[in-house]
């Protein structure tokens, strides 16, 4: 694997990580090198972008859902063949799981990857004061490694000297360049954040642009040098090929579900399936002759009409999981499967109809946070006592009609609660899991299409 890698992390959220990651991203490549990105925690949408500017599918690492094994197996194994690998933080530097302690924070990251670190700290207003931010950072946990800083927001090249100037007397690390106040970099937002770059069309010029403005004011190549790390040893792989293609899983993926976690479908691959990838969204009904169907996340609400209207679509996959095909559907996946999705203007849609209820959009928030996952009795993917970790993040509510059949118990930070739905080889619900927190879960899968695909 690359013995350079790099992690940028932030002093707190919105200081600018992501703007300043695709541009070094773009930048990079622009001078010739490859490019492998990586993203810390549960965020779908962010790696999109990273996907997109280097040409190499970004990779999501937690060190709360994953062990540290698993962690630098994904490393190792999505850095091969590349020049250096870009790991973006989460939130602030320490943020994580638990306010005593560094548990799934960016910060627990750079130190299971023994990756140097460059801290990004937005200098809007401020001057040696900046120094003193650096400095309490670099203290704080000293098993981190801080090997430089960019300012961003700065006012003007002017106020980026005297920031360099307080930072490397303060700090005695280097500070690498700025990037300036200026609204052509921003990206754009709505209610899940960032907009999926496979919504966004062709962003080859607005990648370009971005990178150029980079290297007129950071140091690429001094950031390239700093990026050098030891290589990391892990003892054996969970993404070698055990099986080969002995069952077929559909995947539904295009704008309305597109969020996956990379490794939960290397994982399948590794054990063992063929995956069928096919799009609800353009009307391709579910393929023929599949043991395994997954729909994971997205934006089903902001494609409610033409989903409803694709009833071929939603006909055949309802009639398939009546048949008893092995189901995961996580968050949008679970909303598609409801009777109808109502959106925030009080619209109602017709969905699949295999789950007894609706779900509604709402303004607000509805849950967000990490999950510990327990599966209640007959669930296929969590047999035999298993737990996974996943996480939620969603702004519709669940309405069943009358009682059901919870998929599974989740523990966050407010205490357990029944989730989901399941019925038969169906489970479904807002969870999102991570596959890598429960290898097992992969092999049950593997083993219920099996069956299916021999009773078929």
């Amino acid at each position: 694997m690359s013995g350079r890698r790099i992690l940028i992390a932030g002093t707190g959220s919105g200081v600018g990580k992501t703007t300043l990651t695709v541009g070094l991203m773009s930048a990079l490549r622009k001078k010739g090198y490859v490019v492998q990105g990586f993203k810390c925690g549960p965020d779908y949408i962010d790696p999109t972008y990273h996907t997109a500017v280097t040409g190499r599918v970004s990779r999501n690492i937690d060190s709360w859902m994953l062990k540290s094994e698993m962690v630098k197996d994904i490393v190792c194994r999505a850095s091969i063949g590349a020049d250096i690998s870009i790991i973006e933080g989460v939130m602030g530097f320490f943020d994580g799981k638990n306010p005593i302690n560094n548990t799934g924070s960016t910060a627990e990251i750079s130190i299971i990857t023994e990756s140097p670190v460059i801290l990004v700290v937005n200098c809007a207003s401020m001057a040696r004061s900046a120094a003193a931010i650096v400095k309490g950072f670099q203290e704080f946990l000293k098993e981190t490694n801080i090997v430089g800083v960019i300012a961003n927001r700065v006012g003007s090249e002017g106020h980026f000297k005297i920031v360099k100037t307080a930072i490397e007397q303060e700090c005695g690390i280097p500070v690498l360049g700025y990037l300036k106040k200026d609204q052509v970099l921003s990206m754009p937002e709505r209610h899940l954040g960032l907009i999926p770059s496979v919504e966004r069309g062709d962003l080859n010029s607005f990648f370009d642009q971005l990178g150029t403005k980079v290297l007129e004011t950071i140091d690429v190549e001094s950031l390239y040098k700093l990026a050098d790390a030891p290589p990391l040893e892990i003892k054996e792989s969970q993404f070698k090929t055990r099986e080969k293609e002995i069952v077929r899983i559909a995947v539904a993926r295009d704008a309305a579900f597109n969020f996956y976690y990379q490794e939960n479908l290397d994982m399948l691959e590794a054990a063992g399936a063929k995956l069928i990838e096919f799009s609800p969204l353009k009307g391709e009904t579910l393929p023929d002759n599949v043991d395994g169907l997954y729909i994971g996340g997205g934006f089903p609400e902001e494609f409610a009409g033409m989903l409803a209207e694709n009833k071929n679509v939603k006909n055949s996959i309802r009639s398939a999981i009546e048949q008893g095909l092995p189901t995961l559907a996580e968050c949008g996946g679970f909303m598609f499967l409801n009777e109808n999705l109502e959106t925030t203007d009080e619209k109602n849609y017709e969905m699949v109809g295999i789950i007894p209820g609706k779900v509604k959009m709402q303004s607000k928030l509805a849950a967000l946070g990490y999950r510990e996952i327990t599966g209640e009795e007959g669930n296929f993917l969590l047999n035999g006592g298993l737990t996974a970790r996943g996480h939620e993040f969603h702004y519709s509510t669940f309405h069943s009609k009358g009682e059901i059949h919870y998929a599974y118990q989740t523990k966050g930070m407010r205490g357990m609660k029944q989730e989901g739905y399941m019925n038969d080889n169906l489970v479904a619900g807002y969870t999102h899991f991570h596959f890598g927190s429960c290898p097992g879960l992969v092999e049950n899968w593997i083993k219920k299409c099996k069956e299916f695909r021999g009773n078929g």
